[in-house]
């Protein structure tokens, strides 16, 4: 829906001509972008949602935090490591009938029967909503297919193995050359992960799963994202970045780094 919406706005300034002015641009721009922004607040009270994911709000700020990225009615959104779905479904839902929803999850984590039951109720109630089984360095997306894609508390997951999970050595800058390939021009990707400490990536994210935010933003640009933006929205000084994010003393209070990144249009 996004490069859609960029062809008309440029259709339009051409129509206009020379003469148009600055004021006129960007009333154009303000009627697009109002046009296509979903009621998020609609969307995360929508009636079926999971009561866990539901008490999970007050701490994810989802309404604010897709407001932040610019997710948009009709954008086709791609859920990477979605999880249990709290990010999918609430997409769904904000996309509407016109977008759609990928959500890719490694298989061993969507095989128990409360996972199937888990994702049949969210594709009932968000038949936008797709899941996908594989594991996340075997995702290919075709080339410009999203307008949206959505990494929440997971780009550090990249850099972390674990045979006990099944889950092999991944190649980040890999992942990011397809990922950055299946977004279309101008398409959002949106990033929130636990800061982590400096130092050897690996090694920081197998103790605390977490990630120092400047090797993330290295990560990106260098596969051709532009940070387009930050947001303080999670920030938590009082956060020890010694501890594991599953520590219970810590875990849903973690100080987060919030960045929107976007494919040159």
């Amino acid at each position: 829906m996004r490069s859609t919406i960029l062809m008309a706005l440029a259709s339009s300034a051409l129509a206009m001509g020379a003469a148009a002015s600055d004021g006129q641009a960007s009333a154009s721009v303000m009627q697009a972008a109002s046009q296509n922004a979903p009621d998020l607040a609609a969307a995360v009270s929508a009636a079926g949602r999971d009561e866990a994911d539901a008490a999970l709000d007050v701490s994810r700020k989802p309404a604010e935090t897709l407001a932040f990225m610019g997710l948009e009615t009709g954008d086709a959104v791609l859920d990477i490591f979605a999880g249990g779905g709290y990010y999918s479904e609430i997409m769904g839902a904000a996309v509407g009938p016109t977008g759609s929803v990928v959500a890719v999850n490694p298989p061993q984590f969507v095989s128990s029967d409360a996972a199937k039951a888990k994702w049949a109720g969210i594709a009932t109630r968000q038949p936008v909503v797709s899941l996908v089984p594989s594991q996340l360095g075997d995702y290919s997306p075709e080339p410009n297919s999203f307008d949206f894609a959505m990494l929440h508390l997971i780009y550090h997951d990249l850099y972390w193995e674990s045979e006990r999970f099944k889950m092999p050595r991944m190649d980040p800058a890999a992942f990011l050359t397809k990922l950055y390939a299946s977004m279309k021009p101008g398409g959002i990707v949106a990033v929130i992960d636990h800061v982590g400490n400096a130092g050897d990536t690996r090694t920081v994210v197998d103790k605390t799963h977490r990630i120092d935010p400047a090797t993330a933003k290295a990560d990106f640009q260098k596969a051709g994202f532009v940070l387009e933006a930050e947001s303080d929205m999670f920030v938590n000084p009082e956060d020890d970045l010694d501890k594991n994010v599953f520590d219970e003393s810590v875990r849903g209070k973690t100080n987060r780094f919030v960045m929107k990144f976007r494919k040159p249009a």
